[in-house]
């Protein structure tokens, strides 16, 4: 077997250009589920009978795989005369799924902070909302931070998934270039580098921040 990866400078671009969509679904996939995720935790230590939805909600998207997920909504959203493009339902499936596992991560982070200090800040005047945006969310989001770095970095590699839903992003674009050319190996070898790449900047990038916030922390006497 030959491999000539030479022929990969001539599609460079397109495949450069394939990574930086890749990079935008996962970084407002992520956003979205972000929200959603935070919303739901809300939701779930609430004590309201909302807590039930947001219990069936991450029941759902964590029973089922996003692949499906993406299927119901590019595919069967029309049905109910919602039309999505590709761009939007990649983004929306990405959400979704995401923040059915955020809701897990910022629920713990919240319940990990000492019930003590919400006490303390509503005997100082302060009413549960903003006791929770000031006081308990900003340490919960710092517990929470190696978990959402690892829910990115996968959100990052699930947008492969997209291609079945006719989104360009770099694994559907590799395919392509590999199909017109018959250099399998050498295209889904470049793609599997992009990937490693993007997934080892987001590592280092979160791992910087995760020794940051607890040297703030030592500092602090936290």
């Amino acid at each position: 077997m030959n491999l000539d990866f030479t022929i990969i400078f001539k599609y460079m671009p397109y495949l450069m250009k394939a990574a930086g969509l890749t990079i935008e679904l996962a970084v407002l996939g992520i956003a979205l589920g972000i929200l959603l995720g935070l919303l739901a935790a809300l939701l779930k230590i609430s004590h309201t009978p909302l807590r039930f939805i947001a219990n069936f909600y991450i029941w759902l998207i964590r029973g089922t795989p996003l692949l499906v997920q993406l299927f119901l909504i590019y595919y069967g959203l029309p049905q109910f005369g919602v039309k999505l493009s590709a761009f939007a339902s990649s983004i929306l499936g990405l959400g979704i799924n995401s923040g059915g596992y955020l809701a897990e991560v910022f629920r713990g982070g919240i319940e990990a902070i000492p019930v003590g200090q919400t006490e303390a800040s509503l005997s100082l005047g302060m009413g549960k909302f903003l006791a929770m945006r000031r006081i308990i969310l900003p340490q919960a989001l710092r517990i929470a931070l190696p978990a959402l770095g690892n829910q990115f970095i996968i959100s990052l590699k699930d947008s492969s998934l997209c291609s079945v839903i006719t989104m360009s992003e770099l694994l559907q674009t590799s395919q392509r270039f590999a199909s017109v050319t018959f250099a399998s190996t050498e295209f889904y070898t470049t793609a599997a580098a992009f990937y490693l790449i993007m997934t080892t900047v987001i590592s280092v990038v979160l791992r910087s921040m995760e020794w940051r916030l607890a040297v703030e922390n030592r500092t602090r006497g936290y």
